[in-house]
């Protein structure tokens, strides 16, 4: 199983929590993320119904979005693990993007 997915608690290695005062928000929403990313490994709940936007030309541009399909990287490292409206509201995003 790969370190992105891994649950700590299985490993015997609890998760080290840091206080949530002083902590950046950029962090909560990360630890939210990976806390879903783990429940969702643990009930084998992910959807396919949505195709990905990726054309395989993957270098991240000077404004820190995919050159290829102008993902964010974390909308890149998300994806497998998004519900369909999630990856629904990307696509749209993009599309946005795509006129900016």
């Amino acid at each position: 199983m790969s370190d992105e997915f891994r649950d700590d608690r299985d490993s015997g290695h609890p998760e080290v929590e840091r206080p949530a005062e002083g902590r950046p928000a950029d962090d909560d929403a990360r630890a939210q993320r990976r806390a879903e990313r783990r429940r969702r490994v643990r009930e084998r709940t992910f959807d396919s119904t949505v195709a990905s936007p990726c054309i395989a030309i993957c270098q991240l541009g000077p404004d820190d979005l995919c050159v290829g399909c102008l993902r964010t990287m974390d909308e890149i490292r998300d994806w497998p693990i998004m519900t369909a409206e999630e990856k629904r509201t990307v696509l749209a995003s993009i599309e946005t993007r795509k006129t900016e």
